[in-house]
């Protein structure tokens, strides 16, 4: 409506020149479901209550510190290599999330939110990850109502009891992303992953991985393959309070065994007094923690360092999607979403758990199912690389890769947000040339940052809207405004080929 002017004078109005343009969503927002120490935020409850962080810091502040894990110490019969052994009864019990929210950070992550589903004191449930209940939604389903999010990983699922309620929660994961908010993806992790692959299609864990997969929704997760042996824990911040208190004694009975060897006398004398210091600082071992205990111990025997590495090692043996999403994070930041997150070294790793050969990825990058897993494998002089770019749709043409189907997810969000203002308006020509604008304007900025393919912007993308050309009177009628967006998006160079042949001489 044009201003009515009553008083004589100048009066000044102005115009915008630059068109309105989508302000671009966050790419690289991690979610978290699982289990943490407490879950209070302050005086308030934040169990089953997605909650933002930022640091590491403040991880701990609101959910607490890292869980204990009760290692089983057992003598091993004569004429074994080691006087011990290491049996891990708590694989399938054990909290991944603290140690895998290090691996993250490690790998470039940064802002995230953490869904607690309950405390380390919990028992480890299929029904705490997805459900709802009286008091209201559970684990992933309370993500429904946060915009932010943009990736989905759940490291402690990995220690239930039945695979089966795995492949429903991977089957949740991918439905939730794909069907229910179509703006978030799935990173999957291989259910025993840091075993070797069998023969035998029964037993071998990336066949029953996708052979518990459904059909749908494969193009909005991506899964990995092996697990990984990570330094996130060290000898500096573990001791003897992590071997179980029934395993205590028979650590006592293996370190009193090592004397004669620390000493040079068989049997050591009462008068040895090195001997009579390494057997007080070994009575005092107990489920309490005495740092200078730990410290002595692991300074004058060979056998509790080599007892603490064995445990050390299964302690770091990580499932790797939450530092796949941490490069996700790191990748988007640095160069964009276009970019597949592949080709870069893994950080605060040493080294895949299992080796996968050239012959052996054939099967993992392209299976004749479609479900493609992507492989980690260590190179020489390069380090632990991420050598897979796929989602779990390897056949489908639009959306094989990773970087495909985010940078649409990115495109889409970020339109829709912008696109919101104008519900209401009129649905007449003016609208239609700002919607038109607006669009166009983004895309001409993302095609400039390499984000789409193009010598031209007309080459990269086209915006279509208007009566006849997206629309029919009848949809004005109906309140429908219709519009078409074309997009050329960057596909990775998966294959590099090239060919020789030998020049003929002049």
């Amino acid at each position: 409506m044009a201003k009515v002017f009553k008083t004589p004078g100048v009066f000044i109005e102005e115009k915008s020149a630059f068109p309105n343009s989508a302000v671009p969503v966050a790419t690289a927002v991690l979610a978290f479901v699982g289990y943490t120490e407490k879950a209070m935020d302050g005086n308030k409850d934040v169990t089953n209550v997605p909650t933002r962080i930022d640091s590491f810091a403040q991880f701990v502040q609101v959910f607490g510190g890292e869980p204990a894990i009760g290692y089983t110490l057992k003598k091993s019969p004569n004429g074994s290599p080691k006087p011990y052994s290491i049996s891990v009864t708590r694989r399938k019990k054990r909290f991944y999330l603290f140690h895998c929210l290090k691996l993250f950070f490690a790998n470039g992550g940064s802002d995230c939110y953490i869904v607690s589903i309950g405390s380390y004191g919990a028992e480890i449930t299929r029904e705490h990850f997805d459900d709802e209940n009286a008091n209201g939604l559970i684990g992933l389903r309370t993500l429904t109502k946060e915009r932010e999010p943009t990736m989905i990983v759940m490291p402690d699922m990995m220690s239930l009891e039945n695979r089966s309620d795995v492949s429903v929660l991977h089957n949740a994961m991918l439905e939730h992303c794909g069907g229910t908010m179509k703006s978030r993806f799935a990173i999957l992790d291989v259910y025993d992953g840091y075993k070797e692959r069998s023969l035998d299609p029964q037993t071998d864990v990336i066949d029953q991985f996708r052979n518990d997969l459904n059909n749908a929704y494969l193009q909005w997760g991506a899964a990995y393959y092996p697990w990984v042996l990570t330094n996130i824990s060290s000898l500096k911040t573990m001791d003897y309070t992590c071997i179980d208190s029934a395993s205590q004694d028979t650590l006592k009975e293996l370190l009193k065994a090592e004397l004669p060897a620390l000493s040079g006398a068989t049997p050591p004398t009462e008068e040895d007094s090195k001997v009579i210091s390494i057997l007080a600082e070994i009575e005092k071992i107990s489920t309490v923690q005495d740092q200078k205990v730990h410290e002595t111990l692991l300074a004058v025997s060979p056998l509790y360092k080599d007892i603490l590495n064995s445990i050390l090692e299964d302690l770091n043996t990580l499932p790797p999607a939450a530092g796949m999403a941490g490069i996700y994070c790191m990748v988007d930041h640095s160069e964009g979403v276009f970019k597949s997150p592949a080709n870069v070294n893994v950080g605060s790793v040493i080294r895949p758990m299992v080796h996968v050969s050239d012959d052996e990825q054939i099967d993992l990058n392209t299976p004749a199912n479609g479900k493609a897993v992507n492989a980690i494998r260590s190179f020489p002089g390069r380090g632990v690389l991420i050598w897979g770019a796929r989602t779990l749709d390897g056949n489908n043409l639009d959306f094989r890769y990773i970087s495909v189907r985010r940078t649409l997810i990115f495109i889409e969000q970020s339109i829709k947000y912008a696109v919101e203002p104008y519900v209401f308006q009129a649905n007449t020509s003016t609208t239609w040339t700002d919607v038109k604008a607006l669009i166009s304007n983004f895309l001409s900025n993302f095609w400039r940052q390499g984000g789409l393919v193009g010598a031209k912007p007309e080459d990269a993308y086209y915006v279509q809207v208007g009566l006849g050309i997206t629309m029919t009177a009848n949809d004005i009628t109906e309140g429908i405004m219709r519009v078409i967006v074309g997009i050329a998006i960057t596909h990775p160079a998966e294959f590099m080929i090239c060919t020789f042949e030998q020049k003929m001489r002049p």
